[in-house]
């Protein structure tokens, strides 16, 4: 990932228009795009790089097929109810705990 941020980045030298996003906000943002949680505004920004960026779509595509993997592998699987249990009982155990430490 490291090389697509030197000078071989086909957006290496930046731009300073409005709405430029050099290769490593796109990256850093790719799962935002794929969750659908980024702003339109983002959304706009990065679809326009990831057009002009063979190397940024390279790698949105692989997230994206990833993505579908997980989805895929854990359609309608729950974890047993004793395990589910025992997360509940932890997670209490753990907010119980933080919520009795002082505070500076």
């Amino acid at each position: 990932m490291s090389e697509w941020f030197g000078p071989t980045d086909p957006c290496a030298g930046g731009d300073d228009s409005p709405g430029y996003i050099d290769c490593a906000e796109v990256i850093a943002e790719v799962w935002t795009l794929l969750d659908g949680e980024c702003t339109p505004e983002t959304r706009q920004k990065l679809r326009r790089h990831l057009k002009a960026c063979p190397e940024c779509l390279k790698h949105y595509g692989l997230e994206e097929r990833i993505k579908a993997l997980i989805a895929t592998k854990c359609q309608g699987e729950k974890a047993p109810e004793g395990l589910r249990e025992r997360l509940r009982l932890e997670i209490r155990r753990t907010t119980i705990i933080r919520g009795g430490q002082q505070r500076f």
